[in-house]
């Protein structure tokens, strides 16, 4: 065969290459693993202890449960239009309304911003904890904090992008530190110090019925269930997507669930009902306690906050990639202003993107840690929540109305009454009705975030008019700025 007709063959219709399909099943399902496994359970699983008590899996379950839901609507989009930029695809192919569209991408972006800078927050008291320091000040985690985010920029600055073998790593690193929780959960149970009778027993410190309890816990808890998305990305890189997509998204959701439920019995066990809701250190996470409980006489609890800083250094930078590259995406699809497209000559980084989003993260970290008396971890795991349950109500509807394009043939297709609920039941946690009055702050900050937005998208609409129209080429939405285009 000719290299000509070999290199036909490996191009797009727009004479680029496309990229090389090499994740078979296994690395396919590490990389979802991974990606939703990190931060999320370390942030959450004491604050759902403190809201439902013994029952603190129960909200893990339920959100795995609309998690998939939408994974289905995932699923069928995804293996009907393959290609990488996800939601704002699915968006402007159901209702081609250049403003939803852009509204979905960029709160895509500030997902990202948000839950990296969530990471940062507890990477900041885990990393000062396995220092020898059990009680940080509020300046030392702050500056801590947006120094995480500043190593992030120059990581990002470099063109390093996200290395799935890297990510093999990580995950395993991070199921070690989990795996160990459950261990010490297992082993305290099992020489009958563990009060595993609690984990049928409900209590709410706000006198909330079960009905809300579980429904406020819920939204807390589908921070931890988010990633799944993101593996949309990976589509062109997937050997047979076909048939090896559904089955390693749904399989990852189920492992990490089963993960979940065995971390949060573990801290029901281990931990004392009166303290279940009062961790040492709120911006570190319950877990930390179980170690040392439940092993006072181990050394675990010296080495194990660095396995934690391994466990969500590693998804705030694919979060922080992920959002600088979809505003370089934006500004190349010409509806965010040209700047924030600039690329580093040498090393062919989107600087002035990552800037503007390392600002961003600044900003918020700052703000909620001097601004408000919520935590990073608490405030910012919450808005992560809020901005992906709108992104995927969004994405069920899309599910729906993208069912009568005749043009694309249907490959895995959900039951209709998947999307339907989805739509729903995401809809329903984006209620105020879903959250305590102390993170009523979610929304100010997604409306913050939105508004930054919003204001720049104008400015681009009333200064620039480009010659293709707005989202002209949505399809490679997420390009790569490393790529050399020569």
């Amino acid at each position: 065969m000719s290299t000509e007709t070999t290199d036909a063959r490996s191009s797009d219709q727009h004479g680029q290459p496309e990229l090389k399909r090499v994740l078979g099943p296994g690395l396919l399902l590490l990389f979802i693993v991974g990606d939703i496994l990190g931060a999320g359970v370390y942030a959450v699983t004491g604050r759902l202890a403190g809201q439902v008590g013994g029952i603190a899996w129960l909200p893990f379950l339920v959100a795995f449960a609309i998690a998939t839901l939408t994974a289905y609507s995932y699923l069928e989009l995804v293996t009907k239009y393959p290609q990488a930029a996800g939601a704002a695809l699915y968006a402007h192919k159901a209702f081609g309304i250049h403003f939803v569209t852009f509204l979905v991408a960029f709160t895509v972006v500030c997902s990202g911003i948000t839950s990296a800078s969530t990471s940062s927050g507890l990477l900041a008291s885990n990393l000062l904890i396995g220092l020898g320091n059990d009680a940080p000040s509020k300046g030392l985690v702050l500056a801590v904090a947006l120094g995480f985010m500043l190593v992030l920029a120059l990581i990002n600055l470099r063109g390093v992008g996200e290395s799935v073998k890297f990510n093999v790593v990580l995950t395993v690193i991070e199921m070690a530190a989990l795996a160990i929780v459950i261990g010490i959960g297992i082993w305290v149970i099992g020489k009958g110090d563990g009060d595993l009778d609690r984990i049928t027993v409900f209590e709410s410190p706000d006198d909330k019925g079960l009905f809300m309890a579980v429904t406020i816990a819920t939204a807390i808890a589908f921070f931890s269930m988010v990633g799944f998305e993101d593996s949309v990305n990976m589509v062109e890189e997937t050997k047979d997507p076909e048939r090896i997509f559904p089955r390693m998204m749904l399989t990852g959701l189920g492992i990490a669930v089963i993960i979940y439920m065995l971390v949060a019995i573990s801290v029901v066990a281990v931990i004392p009902a009166d303290k279940i809701g009062a961790p040492t250190n709120a911006e570190a996470g319950i877990l930390i306690d179980v170690v040392k409980i439940g092993a006072p006489d181990l050394p675990i609890d010296d080495f194990f906050p660095f396995m934690t800083v391994f466990a969500v250094a590693n998804t705030a930078l694919i979060n922080m990639l992920m959002a600088s590259r979809l505003i370089y995406g934006m500004a190349r699809q010409q509806v965010l202003p040209p700047v924030l497209g600039k690329v580093l000559p040498g090393r062919r980084s989107p600087y002035v993107a990552i800037a503007f989003t390392t600002l961003l993260a600044f900003g918020l970290i700052t703000y909620v840690r001097l601004g408000s008396e919520s935590t990073i971890v608490g405030s910012l795991s919450g808005t992560t929540a809020l901005l992906l349950l709108a992104v995927f109500t969004i994405v069920n509807v899309a599910c729906l109305v993208l069912r009568r394009d005749p043009a694309r043939p249907h490959g895995f297709r959900a039951p209709t009454i998947v999307p339907v609920l989805g739509a729903i039941l995401c809809a329903y946690l984006l209620g105020p009705w879903a959250r305590l009055e102390a993170d009523m702050i979610q929304y100010k900050i997604a409306a913050g975030l939105l508004v930054i937005g919003v204001v720049l998208w104008a400015l681009t609409r009333l200064f620039y008019k480009p010659e293709g129209g707005h989202f002209a080429d949505i399809e490679h939405m997420d390009i790569d700025p490393t790529d050399d285009p020569r």
